[in-house]
């Protein structure tokens, strides 16, 4: 009944709004948008029940020789696409079966995340997790690449060296204000809530941050926001990356996340009068991340470039502790928070993972973490509030993250069994990530790297 009101008044908005298509969106396990665009008419019933098929081999989910699959659009999901010229609704959709019961498919990410909300409050720690993501990106006036039997290059044109701080520069120093601005009225329009946005340390990189919102809302939001920023790019001409380090020496893109859960209307993280104001609750959650941040890696970190980014001299953090105000720490608790927003912030993470599978595999490893009631001084955790032990001659070892997406599958092959709490991953899912990403090394290693030649050519 309640499914046929909001199909009636979904018809009746696109009526209304003269709407002439709808566009289904999904993501698919690697993280690449995709898109199936309908009639408006086309969203009835049968939609709602049957769904729409489509090739399920080409989205990297199945066999070419069993590859049917239908996709049905979420109608809470609707926004007005800002850059069609025939007027166009977004629906995030979901993938289904094809069997008569349309099954959810059980490795959708969109279907991950769901399951990861499931699974907290199957495990009474709280009602709902909030997260609140940062997105640093580049914009370039110029880009080229390419790969070749013959050669390969890349080339990103930086803007001038001027001598100033690019942190939070601002105009003209920072040229691409007004684009930003642009973004993110956009996104505004289409109901993202924006805390703000800066120039960042390196030149020509620019940050966005949101605000809090659960699980599932902030992946749907960061697939829509990636969106939003290509498409205002190429449409001013300009090229935009979030790869994690596209420029050598310089600092990366990072997708650094807050995150805290609420039972109800209370912070289970806060304590006033201990150690940032941090429940044992909390502790225990932040523990099981830094605990599993090695298979966690192979989602927050899924791309070979994502190890260029996490290296010793930036803030990228290389070591799994914790810290106030330490942007060196893998994990760092803000100072400067509201005690009713306590909360800390997983700063290794970058945008060329999955939003839905980064953010539920966060959850999972924090619930992990309190129910082994992990605590940090045991695994040498932290706090770390002053400069960070090198890890090699420190005498209690810190635990240090991955140093190549290799060495984290190999983590997520020995250590993955906390993600399968409440099926929120299964080994199907598991395993063919590991056979993607696996792949793309393989992929990459062949090919040859003009640091090499520079180093071999004349041997």
């Amino acid at each position: 009944m309640k499914e046929k009101t909001v199909l009636n008044g979904t018809q009746k908005k696109i009526k209304e709004m003269q709407i002439e298509f709808i566009d289904l969106k999904i993501l698919n396990l690697k993280g690449k948008l995709h898109s199936l665009i309908l009639p408006s008419s086309m969203l009835d019933e049968k939609l709602l029940s049957g769904g729409i098929g489509f090739d399920a081999s080409s989205y990297g989910f199945a066999k070419p020789e069993k590859s049917d699959m239908v996709m049905i659009p979420d109608l809470e999901t609707m926004m007005i696409d800002p850059f069609r010229e025939r007027k166009t609704a977004i629906f995030m959709a979901n993938i289904h079966l094809t069997d008569n019961a349309r099954t959810r498919f059980s490795e959708d990410p969109r279907f991950v995340a769901s399951k990861a909300e499931a699974a907290l409050l199957k495990s009474k720690v709280g009602s709902s997790a909030l997260f609140g993501p940062e997105f640093e990106f580049f914009i370039f006036k110029e880009a080229e690449y390419g790969v070749f039997e013959n050669g390969n290059y890349y080339f990103l044109k930086k803007d001038s060296e001027a001598k100033y701080n690019f942190y939070q520069s601002g105009s003209p120093e920072d040229e691409f204000v007004d684009f930003k601005n642009e973004a993110v009225a956009i996104l505004q329009q289409l109901g993202i809530e924006i805390k703000y946005h800066h120039h960042e340390v390196a030149v020509n990189q620019h940050e966005i941050e949101t605000k809090f919102n659960t699980l599932l809302k902030t992946a749907d939001q960061a697939v829509i926001i990636k969106y939003v920023l290509f498409n205002l790019a190429k449409k001013n001409g300009l090229f935009l990356t979030f790869m994690p380090k596209p420029f050598f020496g310089k600092a990366g893109n990072g997708w650094h996340v807050h995150q805290y859960i609420l039972n109800k209307s209370t912070n289970v993280f806060l304590k006033k009068g201990k150690y940032a104001n941090f429940s044992d609750t909390g502790l225990h959650y932040l523990s099981g991340l830094l605990f599993h941040s090695g298979s966690l890696s192979a989602f927050s970190n899924p791309s070979t470039n994502s190890y260029k980014r996490l290296v010793r001299g930036f803030e990228a953090p290389v070591s799994a502790i914790f810290a106030t105000s330490n942007r060196n720490a893998a994990i760092r608790i803000p100072a400067y928070v509201d005690e009713n927003e306590t909360r800390f912030e997983y700063r290794p993470g970058d945008a060329s993972s999955n939003p839905y599978l980064f953010l539920s595999a966060m959850l999972l490893s924090g619930i992990d973490g309190i129910f082994k009631n992990l605590s940090p001084e045991k695994f040498n955790f932290g706090p770390f509030d002053g400069s960070i032990p090198d890890a090699k001659v420190f005498k209690n070892k810190i635990k240090l993250l991955p140093e190549n997406l290799s060495e984290a599958l190999d983590c997520l092959e020995k250590d993955n069994e906390y993600l399968k709490y409440n099926n929120v991953f299964d080994d199907a899912l598991i395993q063919q990530w590991l056979m993607i990403k696996r792949a793309e090394i393989e992929d990459i290693s062949r090919i040859p790297h003009p640091k090499e030649f520079e180093i071999y050519f004349n041997f």
